[in-house]
């Protein structure tokens, strides 16, 4: 597809010209730019530009949304008007970084350190939630608990216990592995750093304020320096900093030792220098001020419960659009750590249901099928504990809905405040939270529950059919229009083929696509991704994959193939293009993992290996391996396209899609 030159400087202009471009890049769907002034861009000229499908800013860079194949153009001829210099996309990142201010940088750090082990905390929360079901008094029985009314199942309970706790037990070593790979150190030393801060021969951190009382408390005396024995369950911030410190210490050892040296002097000294500062000046420190700002929340909560609900459960909602949620995951483990339980996890859960309703009331204020579909769909994932689809594919972009969701959730936060609601673990947010609330305050939770649930949902859908205003349906409309231009994607795929089904008229009416990768297929939606979940970037679904291959689905020829090797694009005889993105922001491991098979200019059969990639090693990076298959935009022979049933897909046999081809 051809660009015409006037488009780009329209993107240029839109921006707030060249003079405002800091720096500018592209990844395989996307121009990134890293601006002076962002209050600059004009937003209704983007919209307007025939070749953007959306935009949105993150991190300190403003996203214009494009498409695979077309983006390239599109940079190249910028870069010709402007003379800019061409930048790696961790180049725009470094850049885009320095403009953050402290706080924004120290919560980016802690959500990279904090996601990668979000899955083993929220299974040790739904486990969690299990065994209390199982032990929690006055569930099934008056006054007393299940296993106490049988009591074969007391073992059982504790078998689950065992496993749930785990990962709260060793939750140091969790944390010390993810942020000392974040620090640039050694992934294993941080997993060692994290079980030297909990080793059993310690005072267990849970029993410190006993033994403190009692006066019982046991001590290192080193050389008169009596140091106190003690571990750190439940404390995030002696693991962080002490991360911190083991990977600069690491890193300066690595320049200054020679190779022949470093297995025998790198790692232990490493290891022993930051022990012993952990355990005599970071250890203290950070457990004093750990406990002092979690003593300070329930103070404060505790002084004006209904203050502190209102405020938390209305403005949550807010905080998962700049990314400062992950920041109150720490606050959370803190929280039940030192006081057993904490009061902002109930709201979060809250707080999704409520996006999930209003995003629902809008499948009633929504004309069209794809939009009202994509409603559906969202509020599913938002009722689930996933907000983000709801958040930016439905209701940011008709405004009202994401007010109302956060009015009922404040209103639902100053009834859980108020009542001491307490969740004891970190499980999944959305309807399934309830399991991680204290049982005999299960009645108020479902209370707030019904709250959220009933005032967002009306008050969207009463006001939406009451206004009726063009906004609505504006968004109503380009929502389809980008849906059915898709023009961009990220996919990873693991086998599949296509075969055209004939019919009397037309003897090519029908692509049907078989998947490119075994897994199990869900809708775009779901794609923790604004700029796939919202529909901008195309049609298609996603694809969890089960393993590491990615296959043609269909015979065709190879169009594109990232040079960080996570995409490649294909396109059919008929001229139909699809594009595999393989996982959400893979970009940015520069093709480590990925092995590909194929080049531009390729001729490919069904079910041929395109591209083989570590599934396991790039998860434990922490990078998330959804994988979008996205029919590319701009292609005018596509008439309709079709979704198949979702669910467990085998590659190169179970069809995902039909396009219904144009005679």
């Amino acid at each position: 597809m051809a660009i015409d030159k006037k488009d780009v400087e329209l993107i240029l202009q839109a921006v707030g010209g060249k003079e405002n471009i800091e720096a500018a890049t592209h990844c395989v769907t996307r121009l990134r730019f890293s601006l002076h002034d962002e209050s600059k861009v004009d937003e209704a000229t983007l919209e307007s530009n025939e070749l953007v499908k959306g935009h949105f800013s993150t991190q300190g860079q403003f996203q214009v949304i494009i498409g695979p194949g077309l983006v390239d153009q599109v940079y190249d001829e910028m870069m010709k008007i402007t003379g800019g210099e061409r930048v790696s996309k961790d180049e725009l990142k470094n850049i885009a970084s320095k403009k953050q201010n402290p706080l924004q940088r120290a919560v980016k750090a802690l959500a990279d350190i904090f996601i990668p082990i979000l899955p083993a905390i929220v299974t040790a929360g739904l486990l969690l939630g299990i065994n209390n079901i199982l032990t929690g008094p006055g569930i099934f029985f008056a006054g007393q608990s299940l296993v106490q009314v049988y009591p074969e199942w007391k073992d059982f309970a504790s078998i689950i216990n065992t496993i749930a706790s785990t990962a709260f037990t060793f939750l140091p070593a969790l944390i010390g592995w993810s942020a000392v790979t974040r620090f640039g150190g050694s992934p294993l030393l941080g997993i060692v750093l994290g079980l030297i801060l909990v080793h059993p021969d310690l005072l267990s951190g849970y029993g410190y304020a006993d033994a403190k009382t009692n006066g019982t408390v046991p001590v290192w005396n080193l050389f008169g320096w009596e140091v106190e024995k003690i571990g750190y369950q439940g404390q995030v911030l002696p693991v962080l900093v002490s991360a911190y410190i083991l990977a600069k210490i690491e890193a300066f050892l690595n320049k200054r030792v020679a190779d022949a040296f470093k297995l025998l002097i790198v790692a232990p000294v490493t290891l022993l220098i930051t022990g012993f500062l952990a355990f005599t000046v970071i250890g203290p420190v950070t457990f004093a001020i750990g406990n002092a700002i979690t003593s300070g929340l329930v103070y404060i909560f505790g002084l004006a419960p209904a203050l502190g609900g209102l405020i938390y459960g209305g403005l949550y909602a807010l905080l998962v659009i700049t990314g400062m949620h992950h920041t109150f995951l720490a606050v959370d483990v803190q929280l039940i750590g030192s006081q057993g339980g904490t009061f902002l996890w109930p709201m979060l859960a809250l707080s999704n249901i409520a996006q999930g309703a209003a995003a629902l009331g809008m499948m009633y204020v929504f004309k069209q099928k794809k939009s009202k579909g994509l409603a559906v769909t969202s509020s599913v994932s938002a009722f689930l504990g996933v907000t983000e689809p709801a958040m930016f594919g439905v209701n940011i972009r008709a405004k009202f809905p994401f007010i109302f969701g956060m009015i009922g959730s404040a209103i639902a936060g100053v009834l859980l405040s108020v009542n001491g609601v307490l969740a004891s673990s970190v499980g999944v947010g959305g309807i399934p939270g309830f399991l991680s609330i204290y049982p005999n305050q299960w009645g108020v939770f479902f209370l707030g529950m019904a709250i959220v649930l009933i005032i967002p949902f009306t008050a969207t859908l009463l006001y939406g059919k009451w206004t009726n205003r063009k906004t609505i349906d504006n968004a109503d409309s380009n929502n389809n229009a980008e849906t059915q231009a898709a023009d961009h994607s990220g996919v990873s795929a693991e086998q599949g083929h296509a075969a055209v089904s004939e019919s009397a008229d037309n003897p090519e009416a029908v692509l049907e696509i078989r998947s490119p990768l075994s897994g199990k297929a869900v809708e775009l939606a779901e794609v923790p991704d604004p700029a796939f979940s919202s529909g901008a970037m195309g049609q298609g679904i996603a694809v969890e994959p089960a393993e590491g291959r990615v296959t043609a689905p269909f015979d065709g020829v190879v169009a594109h193939v990232i040079k960080s090797k996570h995409a490649v694009m294909l396109e059919h005889a008929s001229g139909v293009q699809i594009l595999i993105h393989v996982g959400i922001n893979t970009v940015a491991l520069k093709g480590r993992g990925y092995t590909v098979h194929v080049q531009e200019g390729d001729v490919v059969k069904a079910g041929q290996l395109l591209l083989e990639f570590d599934h396991e090693g790039i998860r434990a990076a922490g990078f998330l391996m959804i994988t979008p298959v996205i029919l590319a935009g701009g292609q005018e022979r596509i008439e309709q396209v079709e979704e198949m049933p979702l669910g467990e897909v085998r590659g190169s046999q179970d069809i995902i899609l039909k396009v219904h081809l144009k005679e």
